[in-house]
């Protein structure tokens, strides 16, 4: 049995549609039900239940975008940097292994060589290597809450996409946006990164932090191209300039823009689809939403 917190989410839900389909048993849990951000409520409902595995999706994103994050930090805050010390002190009292789904968003930009970060390189879109946005600078002080924690999986993500028309779904924004900024990115598709992590734990992987993306990287005018070569939208799409009018006309937080390495997420045995393709074939299959 494994226990999620967060389920609700974009990438919560993900889980629990993988879930179903590959029959695991699970039980989602919401705060309503279980105030989670409590260390003791939270470790006792651990160890009542004995779950084999917990996955933490909680967090906060802000809606429509990370933006509102700068308007409502003390709820950032909690939910991105204190919660991952939490969950962690009560998964540490059941002796419960766990996985936190963390985020690519703590780096800006490629390797000084021009190559992607890996799991070795400290983060350089943070608080403490300004300037970031709250979101980003939130999320890297959930993941220095659980350096040196056992029996952890730290699992990084990158602007999820998958074959649903959502307002959460990358492919998705970059069709509604009126205007696009040009930038190079690695990507996770959300089916491929909810099987990688699972694997980390079926297989019984080293614990530690993984970049989970599509290998590769893309940039925006490549998505737009597959996006135009798929047939799914042919508008024309516009373009800023540059990232100071980007920011000037359209964003009240600094975006990041990076590039990952997972090639530690290969070499443990977890594979995923090459980002192009990955896009490419999400955009064949694509599902436009009712209504």
């Amino acid at each position: 049995m494994l226990y999620l917190l967060g389920g609700s989410g974009y990438i919560g839900q993900a889980y629990q549609s993988f879930l179903r389909r590959k029959r695991i048993p699970f039980k989602n849990f919401r705060r309503a039900e279980l105030d989670y951000a409590d260390v003791a409520v939270l470790t006792a409902a651990l160890r009542a239940g004995r779950p084999d595995f917990l996955i933490n999706v909680a967090g906060y994103t802000g809606k429509p975008n990370v933006d509102a994050c700068e308007l409502h930090q003390a709820e950032c805050h909690l939910a991105n940097a204190v919660l991952p010390g939490r969950i962690a002190a009560a998964c540490e009292a059941a002796g419960v292994s766990w996985g936190h789904v963390s985020s690519g968003c703590i780096y800006s930009g490629t390797r000084p060589d021009g190559g992607g970060f890996t799991e070795d390189d400290a983060p350089n879109f943070t608080f403490h290597a300004p300037p970031c946005s709250f979101y980003s600078g939130t999320k890297a002080l959930g993941e220095e809450a659980l350096a040196g924690r056992p029996r952890v999986f730290l699992w990084r993500l990158r602007i999820p996409f998958d074959h649903v028309d959502g307002p959460r779904n990358y492919l998705a924004k970059l069709m509604r946006y009126a205007r696009l900024l040009e930038a190079a990115n690695s990507l996770s598709q959300l089916d491929e990164f909810c099987a990688a992590t699972l694997a980390c734990w079926e297989r019984r992987v080293p614990f530690g932090t993984y970049h989970v993306t599509n290998p590769g990287h893309v940039t925006t005018r490549e998505v737009v191209d597959l996006i135009h070569a798929s047939g799914v939208c042919r508008k024309k799409f516009d373009f800023f300039q540059d990232e100071a009018e980007f920011m000037r006309v359209a964003a009240k937080a600094p975006r990041s823009n990076c590039v990952l390495d997972s090639t530690k997420l290969a070499r443990a045995g977890i594979a995923m689809t090459e980002v192009h393709e990955a896009v490419a074939r999400d955009l064949a299959r694509w599902q436009e939403t009712a209504g």
